[in-house]
């Protein structure tokens, strides 16, 4: 039992060391980072990585999950706070600050979308985020403009401060605290203009490859001149 139970152990243990190392990887180099030089930072053969991953899809997927299966793990702090605001405020701080520590993910989100375009787990949230909004207007404490797809984009701006890396770490909470000033519901708030996007749509751009370009309008003549 003790030898079948140890090369187990030095599997898991394989395992998630890789995890670690894809994620400093892949934040350092990108997805496309070579698995070879995964395999030096971890300290195993290529031949193991190729053993706990199949491909390089199989690895982005289980990273992928791994950031929905956190997400999952601070719902209950964000959604069980005492009142609406602080479930705003907590939505913001908790995913800002998961984004800044975890520089891969959006290249990770990007590239999901293409291995596969109709797994959308992180969808499932959208009815939460929409209840946790409504919650917090219904208080008079947010207001009543921001949409779940506003507070979605904020937490991408926070987390994008990730790019300067850890050096302004001590810092980033100076932006959190301005964006939670201009979300509070005052009598002299300047109304946000136009409609927001729906939360699938924006769902989806967020996991899209690249910024797509914006359309044009067409020539009323058909030379185009």
């Amino acid at each position: 039992m003790t030898s079948n139970a140890s090369p187990r152990r030095d599997a898991r243990r394989n395992h998630e060391r890789l995890l670690v190392e894809a994620r400093l990887l892949f934040a350092e180099r990108g997805v496309d980072a070579p698995l070879d030089e995964l395999a030096t930072r971890a300290g195993v053969g290529p031949g193991t990585v190729y053993r706990h991953f199949a491909n390089r899809d199989a690895l982005i997927r289980e990273l992928y999950d791994t950031g929905v299966a956190d997400l999952h793990d601070l719902a209950p702090e964000i959604l069980g706070a005492e009142t609406g605001w602080r479930s705003i405020e907590l939505y913001l701080e908790r995913l800002a600050e998961w984004l800044i520590g975890s520089p891969y993910v959006p290249a990770v989100m990007r590239r999901m979308a293409v291995i596969d375009p109709s797994y959308k787990p992180g969808a499932e949230f959208a009815d939460a985020i929409a209840g946790m909004v409504a919650r917090a207007q219904a208080e008079g404490s947010l207001r009543t403009d921001v949409t779940a797809v506003d507070l979605s984009v904020l937490v991408d701006m926070l987390g994008s401060l990730g790019q300067y890396g850890g050096a302004y770490l001590p810092f980033w909470r100076r932006q959190l605290t301005i964006v939670l000033d201009g979300l509070r519901a005052r009598p002299d708030n300047t109304p946000v203009p136009g409609d927001g996007q729906a939360f699938d749509e924006f769902h989806d751009m967020s996991h899209a490859k690249g910024p797509r370009p914006a359309a044009t309008q067409a020539s009323p003549h058909p030379s185009g001149e």
